[in-house]
């Protein structure tokens, strides 16, 4: 029996929602969180080579949008532990028909969602709620000269945040906005 189902999010299935099935009695519930036979089908390459956990105390904070450029490039599971957020994807392949565009998805302790996000995307969230706990499991070590990332309120993203932003880093905040130019990743 499978304990995830995995359902296309952008329209050329590269980024995927994952939706976890818990197990559940009198005592509580089991849930598996990762599933290297399943996600492997989704397109998760490789083990897991690092986890990490995001804590975010306010409702309407940002973090993102960000990404690592090749040959560090990773995928990135992302899962709400607990509260709520408006979880966001950028393409930046440069070869992509989906060059800039975004997709969207609530996350939540509740739904047990999750999103599978490959290389060659720029990931981001907001919280819809206070006290929020995002867990990652990442496909590369994470190598801080390979650091990238988009400024969330570019007007060539045009991402539709659902909340007055009460919190962002001043590194987020400050990214240039994408020039004309901008030819994004070659993976």
């Amino acid at each position: 029996m499978t304990r995830l189902t995995i359902e296309p999010l952008s329209p050329d299935d590269a980024v995927r929602r994952v939706m976890r099935h818990p197990v559940c009695d009198a005592r509580g519930s089991f849930t598996r969180l990762f599933c290297d036979d399943e996600l492997a089908e989704a397109g998760w390459n490789g083990s897991v080579r690092q986890a990490n956990l995001s804590v975010t105390a306010h409702a309407g904070s940002i973090r993102g949008m960000h990404f690592q450029r090749p040959p560090y490039a990773e995928t990135k599971l992302v899962q709400c532990m607990r509260g709520k957020v408006w979880d966001v994807v950028t393409d930046v392949r440069r070869e992509s028909p989906h060059f800039l565009n975004s997709w969207s998805s609530e996350l939540s302790a509740i739904n047990g969602g999750a999103l599978l996000i490959p290389p060659g995307f720029a990931h981001g969230f907001q919280t819809l709620s206070d006290d929020v706990e995002l867990l990652y499991f990442h496909s590369a070590i994470h190598v801080p000269e390979a650091e990238d990332g988009l400024n969330p309120f570019d007007p060539r993203l045009s991402i539709a945040w659902p909340l007055q932003v009460t919190e962002i880093s001043d590194r987020d905040l400050n990214r240039l906005a994408l020039s004309a130019g901008y030819e994004g990743i070659v993976l």
